[in-house]
């Protein structure tokens, strides 16, 4: 039913002005503004396909109760139009999955779903739309070969997002089969320590001894949350293979995985390494495409700060934001409403803890007076076009005395 939903989505989501810029090679223009838009940004073909599938089957299921697992996607004004559209969501705190039946159709967001999830779904004898983007299914093939051969998957992410869990569900399918969550760089090397470091007490003698003891129960404690049921750094830290979450950084996710690697070689030697470590790429390429380009336009332009919009639990908007203020004063906002007015500005600080995802703050003073403005604005692959182009008509106001 693509053809049928295809103008209402288009409506709800596409921008005139968005289709514009892009055809002013990325510029927008206005009196003493200069907005440079980053080449690629917004919805990626991941999110398209899966709000697209959703209201696919709100139409193919009339008078059948649809249920999303949980959002979508990580974008407030997407989720909110899809329950406008009848679609009720499970992890609304009113809602039951048990009470779901063979009348009931569930869709599964681009993230994925545990794989106890969909056997549940699955026994209660669901109708199931799976919107599942294909590079977590890339992911998940390769921690399910970790799994399968015995290896622990070291998985690069935040261990409370949906990807992450299903993810690491996937990696828990064969008998005696474990993960580690990652969450960056500085747990990574925590991890690498203990590959280089740790492992049987057995093998050593005295105060070696009692400091192994030590370091396995403080990495136990650090990682209490972030591994498989039954975890053993000294059993599950021998065989490892590398994964990520797709929206992270990924400069990061390549070098946790030359650390890991870097590891093993050192405990094993290189002789030894194809027995201990794997690694495979499972960057997404459309998180990688918008992290290159807003690189390149801060590399290509001179600009007094950027926005970056997108939803504030969204994983692959603060990562841009990330990128981006390690270069220029930035600003990451949920939606154009954050931007109060030419004085005032509702944003997440950048770099605030993962777990704080509802962390907000209102800044004075963000928009430069007088003198000429430029902006560099981007989104995350979760915001459509309709709101980065609201974004550009308040800054149009804003930056020419229109409040």
């Amino acid at each position: 039913m693509k053809e049928a939903v295809a103008g209402e989505l288009s409506e709800a989501y596409d921008s005139r002005l968005v289709d514009q810029v892009r055809a002013d090679d990325y510029t927008f223009t206005s009196s003493r503004l200069t907005v440079h838009l980053a080449r690629e940004f917004g919805f990626c073909y991941g999110v398209d396909r899966a709000v697209d599938y959703a209201y696919q089957a709100r139409r193919r299921f009339p008078g059948r109760n649809v249920f999303l697992t949980g959002e979508i996607i990580h974008n407030p004004h997407v989720n909110d139009r899809l329950r406008a559209e009848g679609i009720r969501f499970l992890s609304d705190p009113h809602e039951d999955q048990a009470s779901l039946g063979p009348d009931d159709v569930v869709i599964l967001p681009a993230f994925g779903v545990t794989v106890g999830d969909m056997a549940r779904l699955s026994h209660q004898g669901c109708t199931l739309v799976d919107t599942t983007c294909g590079s977590v299914l890339n992911v998940w093939k390769n921690v399910i070969r970790y799994a399968k051969d015995g290896f622990t998957s070291i998985i690069h992410g935040k261990f409370k997002h949906e990807e992450t869990q299903a993810t690491a569900s996937q990696a828990t399918k064969f008998p005696n089969a474990h993960y580690l969550v990652v969450l960056d760089r500085g747990e990574a090397t925590i991890v690498c320590d203990y590959i280089r470091h740790g492992g049987d007490p057995s093998t050593r003698s005295g105060s070696s001894r009692a400091q192994s003891r030590l370091d396995r129960e403080a990495f136990m404690t650090r990682f209490a949350h972030a591994a498989s049921s039954g975890f053993d750094p000294d059993q599950h830290l021998v065989r490892v293979g590398c994964a990520n979450q797709t929206t992270m950084l990924m400069t990061e996710s390549l070098e946790i995985g030359e650390m890991v690697g870097a590891a093993m070689r050192d405990r094993y030697g290189e002789a030894a390494l194809a027995e201990h470590f794997r690694a495979f790429d499972t960057i997404c390429s459309a998180t990688q495409e918008r992290q290159d380009a807003v690189i390149a336009l801060l590399d290509s332009h001179t600009v007094d700060l950027m926005l970056v919009v997108g939803g504030y639990n969204s994983s692959n908007t603060c990562n841009l934001a990330r990128i981006c203020a390690e270069r220029v004063p930035t600003f990451h906002i949920a939606e154009p409403d954050g931007l109060i007015s030419p004085r005032e500005i509702r944003h997440r600080p950048v770099g605030a803890p993962s777990t704080a995802t509802g962390i907000e703050v209102t800044s004075a003073d963000w928009l430069p007076a007088s003198g000429p403005l430029i902006i560099g604005l981007t989104a995350g692959a979760s915001t459509p076009n309709n709101i980065v182009g609201e974004v550009i008509r308040r800054l149009d106001r804003y930056a020419n005395g229109i409040s």
